[in-house]
């Protein structure tokens, strides 16, 4: 019985914080969604979506993009770093978390002045004849600025879980003849498939709400849904309609963080099988 009372006692912060930064946002974001200035009922908000969708669509192919570049370039880093020596993994994972103790603000702007007109990049071009480049502005550098600032969330998770792989899996797979080529294939992917899912969720959700970064590295020229609700709580002052596509954000991003995590789990339980 004092068991249960204790229980119930240390779940109390966790349930008020769930309703107060969780619950409590979400009922004020469908309030305004669901609602006009006056406060009355209304679905013109939700009328105005379909004029929105290319922006959508835009960004969750940027984000898509971003994701997929960070997966290329994160999975054979951790995978190395969790074959390193425990010295050195410290040290690798204290230079991946460097980065992230700085403001994202700093971070974002920091490309600016590389990828500017007169910046880095281009004196550096300069030396060897090349004309000056425009880098702001375009596809490229706000997808670069998603790939800088989000890189480390997912080598962590995957790291993660690289390094607590079991290698007596390993050792079994290569007494029975498999090689290094189909090790990695039935063992070493299939069980690094959690750690995968998660980073992909914790890039691909900011990359794809993400507003500051296209601000100062789409100079203005490119607007994704980040920027549409970020303008209409702003400037536009029309919280109903902000409300309304973030809400519509909100469903999408759940849908295919569903998809991922069903696809994930098949490929899973097929993997086992398979071995």
């Amino acid at each position: 019985m004092k068991q249960n009372l204790s229980t119930k006692l240390l779940r109390q912060p966790y349930i008020v914080w769930s309703v107060l930064f969780i619950l409590a946002p979400l009922a004020m974001v469908c309030y305004y969604a669901f609602t006009d200035k006056s406060g009355a009922f209304s679905l013109n908000s939700i009328s105005q979506i379909p004029s929105y969708l290319s922006v959508f669509g835009k960004s969750i192919l940027y984000g898509a993009v971003a994701t997929v570049i960070c997966f290329f370039l994160s999975y054979p880093f951790a995978y190395a770093l969790s074959k390193a020596k425990l010295s050195a993994q410290k040290t690798m994972v204290m230079l991946v978390m460097l980065p992230m103790w700085m403001n994202f603000l700093i971070r974002t702007y920091s490309w600016m002045t590389i990828l500017g007109r007169s910046g880095l990049l281009n004196k550096f071009l300069s030396l060897f004849g090349v004309e000056s480049i425009k880098f702001l502005g375009t596809p490229g550098a706000v997808i670069l600025g998603m790939v800088y600032n989000f890189l480390p969330y997912m080598i962590l998770p995957i790291y993660s879980v690289l390094s607590k792989l079991d290698n007596s899996l390993i050792e079994a797979a290569k007494d029975l003849g498999c090689n290094r080529l189909q090790v990695f294939k039935r063992v070493v992917f299939p069980l690094s498939l959690p750690g995968i899912l998660s980073g992909v969720t914790m890039v691909f959700v900011p990359c794809v709400s993400t507003f500051y970064i296209t601000q100062k590295l789409g100079n203005g020229q490119i607007m994704l849904i980040g920027d549409i609700i970020e303008m209409q709580f702003q400037q536009a002052n029309n919280y109903n309609l902000g409300a309304a596509l973030s809400l519509v954000l909100m469903v999408l991003i759940l849908i295919c963080i569903g998809v991922m995590n069903r696809f994930g789990s098949s490929e899973e339980n097929g993997g086992a099988l398979y071995i």
